[in-house]
């Protein structure tokens, strides 16, 4: 899941790191489930938005993401993360670990400064999300701590709290990763059009073209949100779709019905509120790390997810697999 392209580093002794001439960094697209094996990635590796695995799913902190952390060893330039986790406090001591709740910075790119990119100085590696958000952090990351156009922070904060509204750019990047979410060289576009500061239209065209093919997608969400139940706060779907259909378009549709949305689909319960709905589903389910207003539970957890929910809310109780 690497690809290669030319970046530039910055020098440790400015406050904003001035380009010089291009090296060879390879860019890594992770999971917080999935992560690879530490030695696939080369040199220093800095990790970019990459939550701590949560409980649950057959993953965990120390199934996952202990074993990579032990396995980059000295390595590890800076993890820079901010998805709240139990497990932070073990690291409060190490100033690679850069690691914050979400209510504190709801996008993880504005984490990210020169000052920051300065101290850790020359990575060989930068691994990150796959999603807008560990994109945008990659491709800062890459421009010595500066954004890549000017709102591009905010632009991420509102995409990843799902809060506001994002510029054109960001909007277009988004519809075009939900529709080709695992393309890792639409990913690889993408940076390469941030890095370029939105100069490069021959890159911008491909995402646009990526974007366009969402439309039919959020047209099965839209379908298949005609058929939520509604119990108090709580909103639920059964997706069971032969057709493929944006999830997160389908939980916010959800979410404009109740408090709480809820798709069950494939084995599995997405659940999800706004994210300044003081709500609390790591803690709730006790999944010790994650997005506290958006989780992934196995189907078996359905009774438990409508009690806790019906006990926090009211009226959720009803709703049965």
């Amino acid at each position: 899941m690497d690809s290669h392209l030319p970046a530039r580093y910055g020098s440790s002794l400015m406050p904003t790191p001035a380009p010089l001439s291009p090296s060879s960094v390879r860019f890594s697209f992770l999971t917080p489930r999935t992560l690879p094996k530490a030695e696939t990635l080369p040199g220093r590796v800095v990790v970019l938005d990459i939550a701590f695995a949560a409980e649950g799913g057959g993953s965990s902190f120390d199934k996952v993401t202990l074993p990579f952390i032990t396995g980059l060893g000295s390595r590890l330039a800076a993890w820079v993360d901010h998805h709240d986790h139990e497990r932070h406090v073990d690291y409060q001591g190490d100033e690679r670990f850069i690691l914050a709740k979400k209510a504190e910075h709801g996008g993880c790119p504005e984490m990210i400064t020169p000052e920051l990119v300065n101290r850790v100085g020359p990575v060989d590696t930068v691994a990150m999300h796959m999603d807008l958000d560990g994109l945008y952090s990659g491709a800062k990351w890459i421009l010595g701590g500066v954004p890549p156009y000017e709102g591009a922070d905010e632009d991420a904060r509102a995409v990843d709290t799902r809060r506001g509204t994002p510029g054109r750019v960001a909007s277009r990047i988004d519809r075009a990763l939900r529709a080709r979410f695992r393309d890792e060289t639409l990913k690889l576009r993408i940076l390469q059009f941030l890095i370029a500061r939105c100069q490069s239209p021959s890159h911008w065209e491909e995402i646009e073209a990526a974007a366009r093919l969402i439309d039919p997608l959020l047209d099965q969400a839209r379908a298949i949100s005609d058929r939520y139940r509604i119990e108090g706060n709580v909103a639920y779907v059964e997706a069971r779709s032969s057709l493929p259909y944006d999830k997160t378009e389908l939980l916010l549709l959800g979410q404009a019905k109740a408090k709480v949305a809820i798709v069950h689909d494939s084995g599995s319960l997405s659940i999800a509120a706004d994210f300044e709905s003081g709500l609390d589903f790591v803690g709730m389910f006790s999944l010790g790390g994650g997005m506290p207003t958006r989780v992934s539970l196995p189907e078996s957890r359905l009774p438990e997810v409508m009690r806790k929910l019906s006990e926090a809310l009211g009226g959720a109780e009803a709703i049965r697999s």
